[in-house]
C-alpha cells in the first residue's frame, strides 16, 4: 500500500511544484541555517526572560538593564542614524527611532575590546562628541551623544563596568545566566567515553591518572593515556624535560593499523644541548607500541629558525644525535604575534569597506590565506603519515597549546567521520583545545580591559576557518554548517556560556564552571536543526584531504564581511536554500501520506469482517488528497 501511494504522490509532483515557494515561507525555519540567535534570545525573553516595560529590548534570564540613552549611531554604511541605546549587564542594544530605519543592533558585551571617547568639551563639529567601540569581531562602534548632562560620562561608565568586569571585580555574565534548555551540554564529553570509542585502553596504550590532582601538568587534563609499559614514575621523569611539563601523551590512534596522534610541548635542550635518557626512551616507548614502524615522525610546528631561537630561552627541538629512532620535520607556521597582525591588517581591508579595486593584492598583503594553507598543510601531513600506516606523529610547538591544538584536531577531523557529526565536532573541540589548555582566557582576554595584552591572539579563529575551507570542499563530509561554525565563534566571545571560560581544565574547576555556568553544547544541541547541513552524507572511514594551495582557499566571507549591509544580501546560498524549500516540500508530503495512511486504515478496520475483495481495496488506495 506505502509503495502504491508513493508513486501516486511522485505522479503528482510536478503539480505540487509551484507551491513551493509559499509553503517553504512557512516551513523551511526547520532547516534554515540563517536563522539563528536572535531567535533564540527573543524565544528566552518570551519564555522566562524578564523585559522592560516598553517591551523593547530581548533579554536572558539573569539579564538586568542597566542603563539606557539617546544617541546618534554613525552608521559607516547609511550615516547617522537617531537610536536608543540600552546597556544591560550582557549586551549593547541599540533600535532606531527613525521612521525609515528599522536598525537593530545587539551587541554581547563580551565581544567589546576597547572603549574611546572621541571629541571633548570643546568639540563644534556635528556628531563630534562621542564614544568610539572596537570589537573583537571585526567591527567598530560609534555613537555620538549630546555634551550636556553628562550623558557620555554615564554610557563610558556603563560600558567600561560591564564589558570588562574583571577589572571591576564584578563577575562574567556567565555566572550570572540563568538560561534553561533541554539538554545538558556539559555532558557531551567524556574522556572515558571517548577513549573507549578509539578502543582504548588496550595492550600497548593505557589511561593513567596521575595528573588526577593536576600535579604533574596543570595545564593538562586529569586524565591522560600513555604508553602501557611506562610507569607514573617514568612520567615524571620525562615531565622535567618538557615545557611546561606537557608530556608527550596520545590524542588519537587509527583503529586498523594502530598508529597514534601525539601531542607535546618542545624539549628543554637549551643553548647547552642538554638531553634526558627518560625522554629519549619515552619517544621510544611510543614508537614501539606499533611494531611494524621503524621511526616516529616528529612535527615541529614552527619554523626552524624559531625552534633555533627558542634555544636561548632553554627550549628547542630533539636532535638526530639524541633521538636515534625519530625524524624531525619543520612545518613554518608562525606564532601568536604574526597571526595577531594579519588578522588586523584583514579587518582593515574588509571593514568598514571593501577595497574592490585592489582587492587581490590587498588580500594578499594580509598573508591571512597563507597562514591558512600552512596550518592545513601541516594537518594534512600528519593525517597522511597516519593514514597511511607508514609512521606514528608527536606534534609540538613551543608550549604545546596553540599551534599544536590546530594540528591535532584538524588532522583527526581529517581522519575521523565521527569528528564531523554535530556532537562529534564539539567533543573534539572539548578534547583538544579546551580540556588540553589552550589559553583562551589569555588569547580572546574575557573581561579584561587590556585590549593591547600581547597574549592575545585568533589562534582558535584560524582554526574555525580551516574546518571552513574544509567544509567548502567536502559540502557533503559535515553534519554542520556554516551557521554551526558562525555560532561557536561568536560565543568564543560573548561570555554567555562558560565552554571557553578560562586557560585550563584546573582553573575552570576552581571556579566550578560546570556547576555554575550553561554549556555552549546546551544550545547547539537542544537546536539541532538549525546548525544541520542538509547536504551531509555520513560515511565511514573515510579520510579528508583538502586541496591547501591558495588558489583553492577563500576569504571566509560569510564570517569576516558580514557587517557589510550589501554581503548579507546575498545570503542564505541559493543552491542551500532551494535544497531546504525542496526538503520542506518533501516533508509536507511525507506527512500527506502518513495521513493518508491512517485515514485508509481506519476506513478497512470500520469495514465488514470478511476481508475485502481487490477492487474494494484498490478504491481505497487511489483516493486523492
Amino acid at each position: 500500500m506505502g509503495c502504491f501511494l508513493r508513486a501516486r504522490l511522485s505522479h503528482s509532483w510536478e503539480l505540487q511544484e509551484q507551491r513551493v515557494s509559499s509553503m517553504a515561507a512557512a516551513s523551511t525555519s526547520k532547516y534554515n541555517s540563517h536563522s539563528l540567535e536572535n531567535e533564540s534570545i527573543k524565544r528566552m525573553s518570551r519564555e522566562g526572560g524578564n523585559q522592560d516595560l516598553s517591551e523593547t529590548v530581548p533579554r536572558l534570564p539573569g539579564e538586568m538593564l542597566i542603563t539606557d540613552k539617546e544617541v546618534i549611531y554613525i552608521c559607516p554604511f547609511n550615516g547617522p542614524i537617531k537610536g536608543r541605546v540600552y546597556i544591560t549587564n550582557y549586551r549593547l542594544y541599540l533600535r532606531s527611532l527613525e521612521t525609515d530605519s528599522a536598525l537593530i543592533l545587539d551587541v554581547p558585551l563580551g565581544v567589546i575590546s576597547r572603549i574611546e571617547k572621541m571629541g571633548g568639551a570643546s568639540s563644534r563639529g556635528e556628531n563630534a562628541y562621542g564614544l568610539d567601540i572596537t570589537c573583537k569581531d571585526l567591527r567598530n562602534l560609534r555613537f555620538a551623544l549630546k555634551q550636556e548632562g553628562h550623558s557620555r560620562r554615564d554610557m563610558f561608565e556603563s560600558l567600561m563596568k560591564y564589558a570588562f568586569p574583571l577589572a571591576h571585580s564584578l563577575p562574567l555574565f556567565a555566572f550570572l545566566n540563568e538560561e534553561k534548555f533541554n539538554v545538558d551540554g556539559w555532558a557531551v564529553y567524556n574522556p572515558v567515553e571517548e577513549y573507549r570509542r578509539q578502543g582504548l585502553p588496550n595492550h600497548h596504550w593505557r589511561i593513567t591518572f596521575i595528573n588526577k590532582c593536576y600535579e604533574l601538568c596543570d595545564t593538562y587534563p586529569a586524565l591522560l593515556v600513555v604508553p602501557y609499559r611506562t610507569s607514573d614514575d617514568d612520567l615524571r621523569r620525562v615531565a622535567t624535560f618538557r615545557s611546561r611539563n606537557r608530556i608527550p601523551v596520545l590524542s588519537w590512534i587509527h583503529p586498523e593499523n594502530k598508529t597514534v596522534i601525539v601531542r607535546c610541548s618542545q624539549p628543554l635542550v637549551g643553548m647547552s644541548g642538554k638531553r634526558n635518557k627518560d625522554d629519549e626512551k619515552y619517544l621510544d616507548a611510543i614508537r614501539e607500541t606499533n611494531r611494524q614502524i621503524s621511526k616516529l615522525t616528529i612535527y615541529d610546528a614552527r619554523p626552524s629558525v624559531n625552534a633555533v631561537a627558542n634555544k636561548a630561552t632553554g627550549g628547542g627541538y630533539e636532535s638526530d644525535d639524541a633521538y636515534h629512532n625519530a625524524e624531525l620535520s619543520f612545518l613554518d607556521i608562525h606564532n601568536i604575534h604574526v597571526m595577531r597582525e594579519s588578522l588586523k591588517k584583514v579587518k582593515d581591508i574588509v571593514y568598514p569597506n571593501v577595497e574592490e579595486s585592489h582587492w587581490l593584492s590587498s588580500l594578499e598583503s594580509t598573508h591571512w590565506l597563507e597562514h591558512i594553507k600552512l596550518v592545513l598543510t601541516g594537518a594534512i601531513q600528519v593525517a597522511d603519515k597516519v593514514s597511511s600506516g607508514k609512521s606514528s606523529v608527536l606534534v609540538h610547538c613551543s608550549d604545546g597549546w596553540d599551534r599544536t591544538s590546530q594540528l591535532t584536531s584538524l588532522a583527526m577531523l581529517m581522519l575521523d567521520s565521527f569528528y564531523r557529526t554535530i556532537e562529534g565536532f564539539e567533543i573534539l573541540v572539548q578534547k583538544e583545545w579546551i580540556s588540553f589548555g589552550h589559553k583562551f582566557a589569555s588569547r580572546i582576554g574575557h573581561g579584561d580591559k587590556n585590549h593591547a595584552d600581547a597574549d592575545r591572539s585568533p589562534i582558535f579563529l584560524q582554526f574555525i576557518d580551516c574546518v571552513w575551507q574544509m567544509l567548502k570542499q567536502f559540502p557533503t563530509a559535515f553534519e554542520f554548517n556554516e551557521r554551526f561554525l558562525v555560532t561557536i565563534l561568536d560565543h568564543l566571545y560573548s561570555c554567555r556560556f562558560g565552554t571557553f571560560l578560562f586557560n585550563c581544565e584546573s582553573a575552570r574547576e576552581r571556579q566550578k564552571v560546570m556547576e555554575r555556568t550553561v554549556s555552549l553544547w546546551s544550545l547547539t544541541n537542544s537546536n539541532k536543526e538549525k546548525f544541520k547541513n542538509p547536504f551531509y552524507t555520513k560515511e565511514i572511514n573515510r579520510v579528508l584531504y583538502p586541496v591547501a594551495s591558495m588558489r583553492h582557499l577563500e576569504l571566509w566571507v560569510n564570517y569576516y564581511i558580514r557587517w557589510n549591509p550589501r554581503i548579507k544580501q546575498q545570503q542564505p546560498n541559493p543552491v542551500e536554500q532551494r535544497y531546504m524549500e525542496l526538503l520542506a516540500l518533501r516533508d509536507d508530503y511525507i506527512k500527506r501520506l502518513e495521513d493518508l495512511q491512517l485515514a485508509n486504515s481506519a476506513k478497512l478496520s470500520a469495514a465488514s469482517s470478511s476481508p475485502p475483495n481487490s477492487s474494494q481495496m484498490m478504491s481505497h488506495l487511489q483516493t486523492q488528497f
